[in-house]
């Protein structure tokens, strides 16, 4: 028996899915709210795979693998979702996720998914496989030539062009699907990176070295 937890905040959504899953007797599906949920559950029983839904109002699908694989590395999750995910995929695949599964999958398709997690392999659908790209990685470069070696994730790049735009903490964490603490943990480390101290520092230096307009190219 595969035990599963589904974490989704629309209960006949989850129950739904549940029910096309345990046809047959071959997986054992829980529904968790939230994250003591899942910890209760994991004292109970082993827990083989987690399917979590991407976008849900208390926490995201994506904090909530960030919490469960900074405890339990080896943990298989899949990012379940009725939503197109292609925009945020690098940011997703960062977490160290198994794989991504639309809600409107067939139980066949939702069984490759979990078995393919199982055998330690990443599946994705064919639409998005289309779509993705290799994440962009801008290196600054000092005016004499030489590299200062400082290297952007597509992340960072997202923050900075949010900060470009005005937005605060909270609304760059909306728009991109994280915690705010995440966002000011990571404009922190982009000040570090940058050696500023400030955004206005962060923009000026970024203009300076092409990094704005490098983005609104892409």
């Amino acid at each position: 028996m595969i035990n599963i937890i589904l974490v989704d905040d629309h209960r006949a959504v989850a129950e739904g899915t549940k029910a096309l899953l345990e046809q047959g007797g071959q997986f054992n599906v829980q529904i968790c709210s939230n994250l003591n949920d899942i910890y209760e559950r994991m004292e109970i029983e082993r827990v083989d795979v987690f399917l979590f839904d991407l976008y849900m109002p208390d926490v995201n699908g994506i904090e909530l693998s960030k919490q469960i694989l900074q405890q339990f590395p080896k943990s298989r999750i899949i990012i379940y979702t009725g939503f197109d995910i292609a925009q945020h995929f690098n940011l997703i695949a960062e977490t160290g996720v198994s794989g991504f599964i639309s809600k409107s999958a067939s139980r066949q398709q939702m069984i490759g998914a979990i078995e393919a997690a199982l055998r330690d392999e990443i599946m994705i659908p064919i639409e998005l496989f289309r779509q993705l790209r290799r994440t962009p990685m801008v290196s600054i470069v000092q005016e004499e030539g030489d590299s200062c070696d400082i290297r952007l994730t597509e992340r960072e790049i997202n923050i900075l062009t949010a900060i470009s735009e005005g937005l605060t903490n909270k609304e760059i964490a909306h728009q991109l699907q994280f915690s705010q603490r995440t966002i000011e943990h990571s404009i922190t480390k982009l000040f570090d990176k940058l050696k500023v101290k400030s955004r206005t520092e962060a923009l000026l230096k970024a203009r300076k070295h092409h990094l704005l307009p490098l983005v609104d190219a892409q």
